[in-house]
């Protein structure tokens, strides 16, 4: 009963948002709908959210991946954009709805196109800030895996002109939460619409990085990292 009410809640929530986000378009009003669209979304899966901290302004955010949910709520509480790796393009329709809330995406693979990717993200840069999951995929909510310093390639020249953010997401219940292994994607989508206990989440907005560890990319993804690694008390 409360997943069919969900899977109806995300049905209307398609229906009336998709055609506002066309009408904003419009008027010039691209950047209006999406964040509302997939912070809605969170909420009809159920996600509650706590903010501690403050996010900086045109702030790049560095956090943690445990869930799909951390798109939505994130997206929700700051109105970020997202830096996903190109792979997502190959799926049409969920590369469409990145489109809408103007993903970046970049090949990690393509050394040689890293310039191009940075200017990407600069562009990206405006009055939203810029989210990155340096994990790279989605963890089991008990512990970090390795943040890969490759995901920061085309953030590292902008060290200095904007503030680098680590971003602590802290799931109540993150062992049950958690998208990993084998676990086919719509099985944990159904398993959290099903969840009767809301899926309570603590988005924790940290002290931007500075000094040293602003050096290069692989300093900001170690700072980040034990930073974020603290606030989470793993």
């Amino acid at each position: 009963m409360r997943a069919g009410l969900r899977w109806l809640g995300v049905a209307l929530g398609f229906l009336v948002l998709v055609p506002l986000h066309v009408l904003a378009k419009l008027v010039g009003l691209r950047d209006l709908v999406p964040p509302l669209f997939l912070g809605s979304m969170g909420r009809i899966a159920g996600v509650r959210v706590r903010i501690e901290g403050s996010l900086r302004p045109r702030a790049l955010l560095i956090a943690n991946h445990v869930s799909w949910l951390d798109v939505l709520a994130l997206a929700g509480v700051s109105r970020a954009k997202f830096v996903a790796h190109s792979g997502l393009t190959v799926h049409g329709g969920l590369k469409w709805l990145c489109d809408q809330n103007d993903t970046v995406f970049v090949t990690r693979e393509k050394r040689g196109s890293v310039a191009a990717q940075v200017e990407q993200v600069r562009r990206a840069l405006g009055e939203r800030p810029v989210a990155i999951f340096p994990e790279g995929t989605t963890n089991d909510g008990t512990a970090l895996l390795p943040f890969k310093s490759s995901l920061l390639s085309a953030v590292e020249p902008l060290a200095g002109e904007v503030p680098i953010q680590p971003v602590a997401l802290d799931y109540r219940d993150a062992g049950e939460i958690a998208w990993h292994g084998a676990e086919p994607g719509l099985a944990n989508v159904r398993r959290i619409l099903a969840r009767r206990r809301p899926v309570e989440l603590t988005i924790r907005f940290l002290e931007p990085l500075s000094g040293a560890a602003l050096a290069n990319r692989k300093t900001m993804t170690a700072a980040a990292q034990q930073a974020i690694a603290a606030a989470l008390r793993l």
